[in-house]
């Protein structure tokens, strides 16, 4: 569609002389478009900041746990407490081969951790280094437990994050000191700075993890493990494998196989897809408020278009009876409209960005960025386009009436 400038500028004089109609319509696309681009980058900031608690967990994992059995079994009444022990561990690796990981864990609260005059309060994790395998650590400084530390049961450990910053305040590399939990002398060989939604037996930022072995023999707890952690083999489905596992546990304790509350198997898999699934309904919402929003635009402009034409009726009439063809009338009622949402709609994706952008600077921790609060390129041409789209639609009604006045009728007008 062709516009020369005399049309160029019979458009702008229009648009000048309706600038209140003008101002609202506009305004009507820009909210809009601000919604939708603000919406979905907020989304996608929100999405990222939630996988982020999520991050570095193994996505097919499985926790077991014992728990108070709720079903008589083989002479044993219901409400028996009992425990796994660090041989369950060998058996699910013997019996369930798909497995690919099995780590045990033991835990204790309410300990005390001391560097010089600085206390902190924490809990205490016994691992071993498969365990990085279900939950990544993040190093900020040093390493974590390796295959030596549980060998010789080195009296080592990693701090969480908050541990790190109350025992030592002034920051640096606190890799080689010396802290006392329990009148127990640890030497700090790393920091894990791993923070997240999933815990497991206590925060993360909150723990000191010392080798399990070195935990069992300290603390007399003999084989008792309170939680093993397994991830299954490439292409294997942890909810599968649950039956299995609980049955292997269950027979070895004298547990009911199907008492699913005595031997507790949790998979991950049913939380990471459910946040998919909140996912999805999130992004439905975003896209039909922000289009809902900006159709209401689009309505507004083709509303207005039609009253510009009904009073421009005996302007259009007489330029139809000094020569002017249907399309040039097309033309100009059209690119009228579509300068109007244009305008319009990337003032708001400017701004949209704009606000994002402040957004995303002021969600910063340690000087790290927590979330990216931004739309890509794409999204913002695809938002573009729909804005052109809306654009030519709502000037077409207004158009095809301004082609069917007759200039007879224009002049009975006047």
């Amino acid at each position: 569609m062709r516009i020369d400038i005399d049309n160029y500028r019979e458009i702008l004089d229009t648009l000048t002389r309706n600038k209140s109609r003008s101002f609202l319509t506009g305004f009507g696309v820009f909210w809009g478009v601000f919604m939708l681009v603000a919406l979905i980058g907020g989304g996608q900031g929100l999405k990222e900041m939630l996988q982020q608690n999520f991050a570095g967990f193994a996505t097919n994992s499985s926790m077991i746990w014992a728990q108070p059995t709720t079903k008589a079994y083989k002479g044993f009444r219901k409400g028996r407490y009992w425990g796994m022990v660090y041989r369950d561990v060998d058996r699910l690796k013997a019996q369930v081969p798909e497995l690919d990981v099995v780590a045990p864990m033991v835990s204790r609260w309410g300990n005390s951790a001391v560097y010089k005059d600085k206390r902190n309060s924490c809990n205490m994790s016994g691992v071993t280094p498969e365990y990085a395998k279900v939950m990544e650590p993040k190093m900020y400084y040093g390493r974590y437990i390796n295959d030596m530390d549980m060998a010789q049961r080195r009296k080592v450990c990693v701090l969480g994050k908050k541990v790190y910053k109350e025992l030592f305040p002034g920051g640096g590399d606190p890799t080689g000191k010396q802290i006392r939990i329990d009148s127990v002398y640890y030497q700090v060989i790393g920091v894990d700075y791993k923070e997240g939604g999933v815990n497991i037996n206590g925060r993360s930022e909150e723990a000191v993890t010392i080798p399990i072995t070195l935990m069992q023999q300290t603390y007399n707890m003999g084989e008792e493990v309170h939680v093993i952690c397994t991830t299954g083999k490439p292409g294997v489905t942890m909810s599968a494998l649950a039956p299995r596992m609980r049955e292997v546990i269950a027979r070895a304790h004298t547990v009911d196989p199907t008492d699913e509350q005595g031997v507790m198997v949790f998979n991950t898999e049913v939380l990471f897809k459910l946040m998919d699934n909140l996912f999805k309904g999130v992004n439905f919402l975003i896209w039909l408020v922000g289009l809902g929003t900006l159709l209401a635009g689009a309505i507004g402009v083709s509303n207005i278009m039609m009253v510009t034409v009904r009073e421009r009726t005996t302007e259009i009439g007489i330029r139809r009876a000094i020569g002017a063809t249907p399309r040039v009338i097309l033309s100009q009622i059209v690119s009228e409209s579509v300068i109007l949402t244009a305008v319009a709609g990337m003032s708001g994706i400017l701004f949209a960005v704009f606000v994002l952008q402040m957004l995303e600077l002021g969600n910063t921790e340690d000087g790290i960025l927590a979330a990216h609060f931004q739309v890509n390129f794409w999204t913002a041409l695809f938002a573009a386009f729909i804005i052109g789209v809306m654009g030519v639609l709502a000037g077409l009604a207004p158009a095809w009436r301004a082609m069917s006045i007759k200039p007879v009728d224009a002049m009975r007008d006047e």
